[in-house]
């Protein structure tokens, strides 16, 4: 049985999520790749021992996340079962459900049927009586609004979530759940999108100002852009990249010479700062008040150490804000 690090909390920073009591990890650790089928189970629990020992007490899933769908969470509570359940108390479990799950009209998007049917799968996947946040994966077009985040309320209030959250959202659409929830009296307390120096959109379709005005929380996936905000593809794409290997959610198209100069270009800032250039691109993430944490992916246990060290300067210039927006594409 593992035997955590009894130091874990020492360096690690906690952020308030909104105007909530709960404070989450400035880094927190995604099970999106690598948790699956396909993947080392010797390495899954490394990475999960290495996270927690460092501080990291949020682990973030979904019920899609495989290969195959269910795995990551089918794996992730076998660890949880066999070496971290002395823990769990000291542990940020959370879920969604949104995407397509399962066959026919009630595994996928935002009805009230699959919403609580899903959470009731992810619960025995996970060996779990709850979850600490349970997640709208995504903004549906057809099932009223009211219907989506009175589901939500449901679980709360059936014990199935400690708290709720909303992904991939827009800023009027997260004002008018924020009105639903609050005269439900229901714990919504964050929102999940993804966020990086690349991509901006949470600052075009107003959902980080609005947040900070409703008192939400935001936690952004993919904040080193899929690795292009790292040192892997300084000099060109390597044959044993993402891009390389698994096309579905980054594109060879995506890193024209253009974006390789302004990769090169942010490394240099980073050169500069001390930091790499993955600990800037997290650090960037982290420099106000409007991001409570960031979820890092990882493939062996270095890279969460070394993801960590973004925390030990999360401050910037104007200069140096300025001189990254300028290579923001």
């Amino acid at each position: 049985m593992y035997t955590a690090n009894d130091k874990r909390y020492d360096t690690m920073k906690y952020n308030r999520c909104g105007k909530s009591g709960l404070l989450l990890p400035a880094v927190s650790l995604g099970l999106w790749h690598n948790f699956g089928d396909n993947s080392d189970y010797e390495n899954m629990k490394a990475m999960c021992f290495t996270a927690f020992d460092n501080g990291i007490t949020h682990f973030d899933l979904a019920n899609n996340y495989g290969p195959s769908e269910g795995a990551a969470e089918i794996n992730f509570g076998k660890i949880l079962r066999e070496e971290l359940a002395p823990y769990r108390d000291e542990m940020i479990i959370s879920t969604k459900a949104g995407y397509y799950m399962w066959p026919g009209p009630y595994g996928d998007w935002g009805s009230r049927k699959y919403l609580i049917s899903s959470l009731d799968q992810s619960l025995k996947r996970l060996n779990l009586d709850y979850v600490d946040i349970f997640y709208h994966h995504r903004m549906d077009p057809d099932t009223p609004l009211e219907e989506t985040m009175e589901a939500l309320d449901q679980i709360v209030k059936s014990g199935k979530a400690l708290y709720v959250g909303i992904s991939n959202y827009d800023g009027p659409t997260l004002e008018k759940a924020t009105a639903i929830l609050k005269e439900l009296k229901t714990p919504f307390i964050i929102n999940q999108n993804r966020y990086n120096i690349f991509d901006r959109t949470i600052e075009k379709n107003g959902l980080k100002e609005k947040a900070k005005e409703l008192g939400k929380g935001i936690i952004c996936f993919s904040p080193l852009a899929q690795g292009l905000l790292t040192d892997r593809y300084l000099n060109g794409i390597p044959e044993d990249s993402r891009i390389r290997t698994d096309g579905r959610f980054l594109k060879e198209s995506q890193l024209d010479e253009h974006k390789l100069e302004c990769i090169r270009a942010l490394n240099e800032i980073a050169k500069r700062r001390g930091q790499t250039l993955a600990e800037m691109a997290l650090a960037w993430n982290l420099k106000d008040d409007y991001i409570t944490s960031v979820i890092i992916g990882a493939s062996k246990p270095s890279q969460i150490l070394d993801n960590v060290k973004a925390i030990e300067n999360i401050n910037f210039t104007e200069e140096e804000i300025r001189e990254i927006d300028k290579y923001s594409i």
